[in-house]
């Protein structure tokens, strides 16, 4: 099975352990990634609040370069994946629309392919029979919260992809890797965003109320597919702790973090020990890191 791959700018930077993760998981799984040559921006941090046309113009370009080798689009960026879904039903939806796109980009592009997110394609066009079977070391006894955010699923209209208040892909998944979804308030919930920097009286609040509503239903972790959530949770945890005086320790992963790990891969492979919070201590706690099956070397 074969997807064009459009990282998007985090997964180069901020996010790079997604990266790491994703190509490795899904070529364990068989599923080859045609990363997008010269890929651009897709323009999810500014450019649909100031121009309508740049940013559909923006997304256009990478799935134009697809569309050429008639492949759909995975895209592992929950806000990228959303700029790029919108872009795919604009054009499709409006000849007008396509026309002026089609100027600006300088090429030919009829939404004649679909864009994924990488979690859909990894759960769904992959699917739970052939993950499981790749798994080695099944994450036993470990608690995980999954958190969609906002943009993975809404709007509905536009993203089409599991149930906007209640999604459960995320949570099968993690099932089928041996760990425990649990049940909580705030998986399709605001981080905040950008606001914990620019406006952290609202921000803060935010990332706090999720961290909390993770730990009171019994989360051990918490596991997301979007690397601004996951910075927002991950990064401004310990300034969260000290702002309100709490504790929660509580250890952030991307979805291809956790699979790999079940797929015998150490937590240096996956990018793991990069993170803030520290969930070494977490695995080791659980005795998820030993498996007579994995011939990698441990962090």
């Amino acid at each position: 099975m074969k997807f064009a791959y459009y990282p998007g700018c985090s997964l180069n930077s901020t996010g790079v352990e997604y990266n790491i993760s994703a190509k490795a998981v899904a070529k364990h799984l068989g599923l080859e990634l045609w990363e997008i040559p010269e890929w651009n921006c897709c323009g999810a941090s500014a450019a649909h609040n100031t121009d309508h046309l740049l940013a559909l113009a923006l997304p256009a370009r990478n799935l134009a370069l697809a569309e050429q080798q008639e492949l759909d689009v995975a895209v592992p960026c929950a806000a990228c994946f959303n700029r790029l879904k919108a872009t795919e039903q604009a054009v499709r939806e409006s000849a007008a629309t396509r026309e002026k796109v089609n100027k600006v980009i300088e090429m030919d592009y009829q939404a004649n392919n679909s864009v994924r997110p990488l979690l859909d394609v990894m759960a769904n066009a992959l699917g739970m029979n052939a993950v499981k079977e790749k798994v080695v070391r099944p994450l036993d006894d470990l608690q995980v919260a999954a958190y969609y955010g906002c943009l993975l699923v809404r709007p509905p209209a536009v993203t089409r992809f599991d149930d906007p208040e209640d999604p459960q892909t995320m949570d099968r998944l993690m099932g089928t890797i041996g760990a425990i979804p649990v049940e909580w308030s705030f998986k399709v919930e605001c981080c905040g965003a950008g606001h914990s920097t620019t406006t952290p009286q609202v921000g803060l609040p935010m990332i706090d109320s999720i961290l909390a509503n993770a730990r009171e239903n019994g989360a051990d972790c918490i596991v997301t597919a979007c690397p601004l959530c996951f910075l927002n949770l991950d990064m401004r945890q310990k300034e969260i702790e000290q702002k309100y005086n709490r504790s929660y320790n509580l250890p952030i992963f991307y979805f291809t973090e956790l699979m790999g790990l079940a797929f015998g891969y150490s937590p240096k492979d996956m990018g793991i020990t990069k993170h803030f919070v520290d969930p070494m201590p977490l695995l080791e706690g659980k005795d998820l890191l030993k498996h007579p099956a994995t011939r990698r070397d441990e962090a």
